[in-house]
């Protein structure tokens, strides 16, 4: 039976009876876990052995026992395979078909997870994290069964199984696990031990954990133990969970494990396996094309004719099976149906399940009719059984990002079970937003400045954008160039001002998808008409999708600090970026200007206006980005040969002297400061609270430090104005058009605007002063960079010498030290350069903190079927 009609068929109230909700088996195991197996086909570093529970590793094939003698009366759970439970004796058996010649037992798709969570964003342990979709064979050797890895990186599509086996035995398989057979039949059926194997290390967790910075753990045998009433045999699927404790000797644990971990020495995690029944060989997989949003699995195809590329892709996404094929819209065969979390409380419940709705008018648009489907998990269900797509709600101490995932066949790419991690402080955060702008006289009110509805708002496209990932889609970075094109896009909240120069909020998110979530769908999922050649649909919906305007720019093009492209953003609006900044700069002043006690609710320590005022004071942090590509910038195009894009268009010069002018408003002095009745709120930390991470530094003790935080802000400015290889593209744009701006000029400008200004208001006076010394410093640091080109580093140089003259032309004693420094610098460079402070980093923004690094260790977009929001 097909997974999709098990779904169907063991949906009802008998078939959830069998909770995988229900309470942990009381027994503890004590495990032997044993050396790493020696084999030529695999590193004996990925080999774990079980020992079964009997008889003896030693006793020969021909003396075992017969699968009977060993599970006696023990109840069987049966499906995709028949299980033994023994709480008592600590065993899960697990029955086996007899093997083919070759050894093989049988082969699933199997996925690992973890059922409940650490809790901690900058860690990423969070509940419902499922791991990576592999292929899992079990093979019989002589008294042993393996549970092998195919590696499928390296593969021959051909019908000629010499051409298979010579691309197989060129690259090495890995044995994850092995164990001894403790029970065999006469016709080859076996009984193997399953529990060692679910206590091993199948999500990674001591890796991450060392990654994190949490210190050295290891597993502890014996505190784990098999979750025996929440394993259960499918027809079509296995869903099996332990109990896995992780323990270290370290004095001084990490500090997130002993910030969210009941003990710092130890951590219980309940790891969850899946083993999938393959699917059949009707599905289709369909090639992967770089001009639209689609994430892929890609392997090389040792079998591809010598004029083909040997590297091939295939887009991720569902079986989706029209019972009328030949007709443009007919219903189908077995809808998409996704379940949101019953954990997720009112009114983000019914947020979640608008949202997700959204997803259904793409599928009608491409033909399918009921093909896409959202409700509410059932009662009983587990949201990690792999027969359910589900939108699981997750708690984590401090606020992150959320993320979809899936189980998918690596040979094809077929999504087998869509799975979206949603992080709960994430609405909060927006809340906290919008009671920033407006106040919260209107909380609870239902009218347009009400936070809550406008944080409500925000988890809808929340709920439609990482659903979108389940669905095999990339994220979209240009689509707030064109008009809210996509929820794939991080959208922020437009913010505007009424005819009294007011903040307005009646825009302030999109409802529903946009063009090119629907163009995307057509193209992903969508079939050619009657007598159609697929390619000749594909490249028409395609060329139709790029005539329409709708761009295609995703993380490669946006994340790096060095991104060209202004499109390209993350958290950006609007059709031109510098436009933008300049309108948000208005908007700021009017949010800062009006900031006031109501910012918190009643009854609050007026210190927490210190973590509103936050997201307001910096809230044209990426638009900075946005308006930044444009320096050097270019537009960029994923062009093929034949589609008659143009691969790059540079940004024109007037552009980009424009995005100078615009940015360096945003170093104005008066830009930074705050009036005086918003620093007459900002209290000092309550009693029994802390500084947090999502406050700004301090150097004034208890007090508001009004300069760091100018100076903070100030940083992000220039980390996009004196981004090294930005002013690097501008040197070699000018070699070809001298209308560029070049790094003397652009350097130049930032000195001028910045060093040596005569301030006519004393109060500003100190957050200028601040500022050019943080140019200097930034500066020094491209004169000091071995690794930049000698042109750059003499232009630096040269804006240097600038400083030094505007600082001696104002002649102010407080420069001196400053100077000195710099003529000592200038005189003897190779002495190093003057130690001049940086900024404090700025609290927290994305996800509107968490580090991307440690995120892309556990959940890199596409590689493993994930996709970080």
């Amino acid at each position: 039976m097909k997974l999709r009609a098990a779904r169907r068929a063991l949906r009802g109230a008998s078939d959830r009876a069998p909770s995988l909700c229900g309470r942990a088996g009381r027994s503890w195991l004590t495990l032997a876990v044993v050396l790493s197996v020696a084999l030529g086909c695999a590193p004996a570093a990925l080999v774990e052995t079980g020992q079964p529970s009997a008889p003896t590793a030693g006793q020969a094939t021909g003396d075992l026992p017969l699968p009977a003698e060993v599970v006696g009366d023990l109840e069987p759970r049966e499906g995709l395979f028949t299980l033994y439970p023994d709480p008592l004796g600590g065993a899960l058996w697990l029955e086996l078909p007899s093997p083919d010649p070759d050894g093989v037992m049988a082969e699933v798709l199997f996925a690992e997870s973890l059922a409940t969570g650490l809790g901690s964003n900058p860690v990423g342990l969070d509940r419902g994290q499922v791991g990576d979709s592999r292929i899992l064979r079990l093979r019989r050797v002589g008294s042993r069964v393996l549970f092998e890895l195919p590696n499928l990186r390296f593969r021959a599509r051909s019908d000629d199984a010499a051409e298979r086996t010579a691309v197989e035995e060129s690259f090495a398989p890995a044995v994850l696990w092995a164990t001894e057979i403790a029970a065999l039949d006469a016709e080859g059926r076996s009984l193997i031990d399953l529990a060692p194997f679910l206590v091993t290390d199948l999500h990674n967790t001591r890796r991450v954990l060392a990654w994190s910075g949490q210190g050295s753990f290891r597993l502890d045998a014996q505190r784990s133990t098999v979750n025996f009433d929440h394993c259960f045999a499918f027809p079509d699927n296995l869903e099996l969970q332990a109990l896995v404790t992780w323990v270290t000797d370290d004095i001084e644990p990490g500090s997130e494990v002993a910030a969210t971990s009941a003990r710092a020495d130890a951590l219980s995690l309940v790891q969850h396996v899946s083993w999938i029944r393959l699917p059949d060989d009707d599905y289709r997989p369909r090639r992967a094309d770089p001009r639209i949003g689609m994430l892929s699995t890609g392997y090389a195809n040792y079998a591809a004719a010598l004029d083909a590329p040997i590297r091939e892709r295939l887009v991720y996404r569902h079986r989706l099976e029209k019972i009328d094929p030949s007709a443009a819209s007919s219903p189908v065969r077995e809808p998409i149906v996704y379940y949101i979390d019953r954990g997720a409380p009112e009114p983000v419940r019914s947020a979640l399940l608008d949202g997700a709705r959204w997803w259904a008018e793409a599928f009608e648009a491409a033909g399918f009719e009921d093909a896409f489907r959202v409700e509410l998990l059932p009662e009983g269900v587990h949201p990690l059984d792999a027969r359910y797509h589900v939108v699981e709600w997750v708690h984590r101490a401090t606020r992150g990002w959320s993320y979809g995932g899936f189980i998918a066949d690596p040979r094809t790419g077929e999504i087998v079970k869509g799975h979206v991690n949603l992080g709960s402080l994430r609405v909060r955060q927006d809340r906290l937003l919008f009671e920033g702008l407006v106040g919260t006289d209107g909380t609870g009110s239902g009218r347009q400045d009400d936070p809550i509805e406008l944080a409500l708002a925000r988890i809808r496209q929340l709920s439609a954008h990482e659903i979108g990932h389940t669905l095999g889609i990339a994220h979209n970075f240009a689509a707030s160039t064109y008009d809210r094109g996509s929820v794939m896009d991080y959208p922020v909240p437009r913010v505007g001002l009424d005819a009294e120069g007011r903040i307005d909020l009646s825009d302030v998110y999109g409802v529903g998808l946009g063009a090119w979530d629907i163009a995307t769908v057509a193209w992903a999922y969508g079939e050619p008409a009657a007598g159609e050649d697929e390619e000749d649909y594909l490249e028409r919906t395609l060329r139709a999708s790029l005539d329409d305007g709708l761009v295609f720019l995703s993380d490669a093009d946006a994340r790096p600090a060095d991104a060209a492209d202004p499109r390209a953003s993350l958290w950006d609006d609007g059709p031109d970026a510098v436009d933008e900044l300049a309108r948000l700069l208005r908007v700021r002043e009017v949010a800062l200007d009006d900031f006031a006690e109501n910012r918190i609710a009643v009854g609050q320590p007026l210190a927490h206006l210190q973590e509103v005022l936050v997201p307001v004071y910096l809230m044209h942090r990426y638009q900075l980005k946005a308006a930044g590509k444009t320096l050097g910038g270019v537009e960029l195009a994923h062009a093929v040969r034949g589609d008659s894009q143009a691969p790059v268009l540079p940004i024109s010069a007037e552009r980009q002297r424009r995005a100078l002018e615009v940015m360096l408003d945003a170093l104005a002095p008066e830009r930074l400061d705050l009036p005086d009745d918003v620093l007459a709120l900002l209290a000092p930390r309550p009693f029994g609270e802390g500084r947090n991470r999502e406050l700004f530094a301090s150097a004034t003790g208890q007090s508001f430090d009004l300069l760091g935080a100018a100076t903070t802000a100030a940083g992000l400015v220039l980390d996009e104005l004196l981004q090294p290889a930005r002013l690097e593209r501008l040197a070699e744009r000018g070699r070809r058009d001298p209308s560029t701006p070049s790094p003397d000029q652009v350097m130049g400008r930032v000195v001028d605007r910045t060093v040596g200004l005569e301030i006519e208001r004393p109060r500003l006076e100190p957050i200028a002063r601040r500022v050019e010394r943080l140019v200097t410093q930034r500066l020094v640091a491209i004169t000091a960079d071995p690794s930049l080109d000698g042109t750059l580093r003499a232009s630096a140089w040269t804006s240097l010498d600038r400083v030094r003259e505007r600082l001696r032309a104002r002649d102010a004693a407080g420069d001196r030290w400053l100077l000195d420094e710099l003529d000592r610098f200038a005189a003897r460079p190779w002495d190093g350069p003057p130690a001049l402070a940086v900024p404090a980093p700025a609290p927290p923004g994305s996800p509107i903190g968490a580090d991307l690094a440690l995120i892309d260790a556990h959940a890199s977009c596409g590689a493993a079927g994930h996709a970080v929001r």
